[in-house]
């Protein structure tokens, strides 16, 4: 997870978002000279494992390596969830 640079306004944001006990608001971020780091206490790896495949599969990369994903399921038209290489070793292995 990268840390990103935020300004008042978008802390703002932020804090509204944890208010609203939102996992939008999960992330590590810079305001002036300070490291602000938003997590769920005590989370198991179960769930931070499920929360990074959710927003890799979101932004449509594969949930093992984080490479982009090109091609799609022909019958669904929705992005596979694993690159060629990771279909190749997982889902095809020889038995």
């Amino acid at each position: 997870m990268s840390a990103k640079k935020v300004t008042l306004q978008d802390l703002k944001k932020i804090v509204g978002g944890l208010e609203k006990d939102s996992e939008q608001s999960i992330g590590i971020y810079f305001f002036k000279k300070y490291r602000i780091q938003i997590s769920k206490y005590k989370s198991s790896g179960t769930e931070r494992y499920m929360r990074l495949y959710k927003n890799r599969r979101a932004q449509g990369r594969c949930i093992r390596c984080g490479k982009k994903i090109i091609r799609r399921n022909p019958l669904t038209g929705t992005l596979y969830r694993l690159c060629d290489y990771h279909r190749q070793i997982t889902d095809r292995k020889k038995r």
